[in-house]
């Protein structure tokens, strides 16, 4: 999210929050998720357009919220696409991003059964709204990805 609010010279602390906490309620109100971060969000005073950008993330999924702004629009893209790019780059002899490829992603991309949970009609209409041809955002995606290799266990063995 940070990577993606540099390019669209916008507020990278607040992208880099926004990115941080979007998945706060899944791992314990799975079945709530969006809905109940909204509510946890909202006890403790934080600002609509934060819960909003959130809660949109998962929209035709667990939320009927749609991503106007460009960070929700941001969000709801990448949160599925870097999943798809991280298991990518786990299968590489490297285990690294750094030396992941497009090429190496969009390969994956057409194997339904690898990473199946990747839900990759979200990505393909979230690069849509981006108004971005779909390598475009995975190249971003890479590239913001890559600046953090080693805090999201994906600098390997190069």
């Amino acid at each position: 999210m940070r990577h993606f609010a540099g390019l669209f010279q916008e507020d990278p602390e607040k992208w880099g929050i926004i990115g941080l906490i979007h998945d706060l309620d899944y791992e314990r109100y799975p079945d709530e998720h969006c809905a109940k971060t909204r509510e946890i969000l909202a006890e403790r005073g934080w600002p609509e357009d934060y819960i909003r950008a959130v809660v949109s993330h998962g929209w035709k999924v667990c939320s009927d919220v749609e991503p106007v702004e460009r960070m929700e629009k941001v969000l709801y893209t990448i949160d599925e696409l870097t999943g798809l790019i991280a298991a990518t780059a786990l299968m590489r002899p490297s285990k690294s991003i750094m030396d992941t490829k497009v090429k190496s992603v969009k390969k994956k991309w057409k194997q339904k059964g690898f990473a199946a949970g990747v839900n990759r009609e979200v990505i393909a209409e979230g690069a849509k709204l981006l108004g971005m041809e779909l390598d475009e955002i995975i190249a971003e995606t890479i590239k913001g990805m890559q600046k953090v290799a080693a805090e999201i266990g994906l600098l390997g063995n190069l």
